[in-house]
């Protein structure tokens, strides 16, 4: 996750990261702009398209579809970022659970090789959570048409919340813990499936095909025909000036896609490792 001062303004405007869209739309925005010097070329100096001709009303298609292309792209990235919150709120909570859980065994618990069980179990969670949600195959189990050689019955989450759960149970078979406090601790560890199983509906639902193959062929027409109504008007200018719509449009749509799925590899996603390290940190200063 980039680390940034939310006020520097000159620098996000001067500065070029490694994660910028322009990076990876440059050979894109290159070939937009040859395409768009081509088409002003041959209405300006072959063709002579003049003022009067039919092709200069062109603009009026693109004043009409704009509204609609940016309700789209306001939808789509409202979408994403959800997701992206959403999976933040959810490990959030995994933290204040695991404090909590951590808090409540460090004054019910009396024996250390109790105390150190939950000390390495609890933080363990975190970190298999994450493995597993950084796990190329858990965003394909609701794929029909992909065949995955994972043994679904050793879903690793849960194989850690299974040991957690059944020592919680020996406890309370040797009277270590009570039945009320064995009914205050399992209300912490039903959280974490819960957590588990809300950040795999994220991560395994993805935006549907349709709705995002749509804009981005939306976006494709849209640009690709730019040229043809502005070249009269602007002359060679037109070329910049589609790269910047183009520029736009589409670095709205990738950064909704780098975001939606906050449990990837990109810089702007969660930073899951190192909220599992915090777990961890907090868990043994605790019990």
């Amino acid at each position: 996750m980039i680390s940034y001062n939310t006020k520097d303004w000159f620098t996000f405007i001067f500065h070029i990261h490694k994660s910028d869209t322009v990076r990876k739309l440059f050979p894109v925005m290159i070939a937009i702009g040859i395409y768009s010097s081509i088409i002003g070329y041959l209405e300006i100096a072959y063709f002579k398209v003049g003022k009067n001709d039919y092709i200069h009303n062109i603009p009026i298609m693109h004043g009409m579809l704009g509204f609609v292309i940016s309700l789209l792209l306001v939808f789509r990235t409202n979408t994403a970022y959800d997701r992206w919150w959403e999976g933040r709120k959810l490990w959030g909570g995994l933290v204040n659970n695991s404090r909590n859980l951590a808090i409540k065994l460090s004054a019910m618990l009396k024996d250390e090789n109790d105390r150190k069980f939950f000390r390495k179990f609890i933080p363990t969670y975190a970190e298999i959570l994450h493995k597993h949600l950084h796990d190329s195959e858990t965003s394909k189990q609701l794929f029909d048409d992909v065949d995955l050689e994972i043994d679904h019955h050793k879903h690793k989450p849960n194989q850690v919340k299974r040991m957690m759960f059944h020592k919680m149970n020996d406890l309370y078979d040797s009277k270590k813990i009570t039945g009320d406090q064995l009914i205050i601790l399992n209300q912490e560890l039903q959280a974490f499936t819960d957590i588990c199983g809300a950040c795999e509906r994220i991560k395994n639902t993805p935006i549907p095909y349709s709705y995002s193959a749509f804009i981005k062929k939306f976006i494709f027409i849209y640009t690709m025909t730019l040229p043809f109504g502005y070249s009269i008007s602007l002359g060679y200018f037109v070329a910049p000036v589609v790269v910047f719509i183009f520029y736009v449009l589409a670095s709205l749509e990738l950064i909704a896609e780098e975001i939606e799925d906050p449990f990837g590899d990109d810089e702007n996603d969660l930073p899951t490792k190192k909220i599992a390290e915090n777990i961890k940190k907090h868990v043994e200063e605790l019990i």
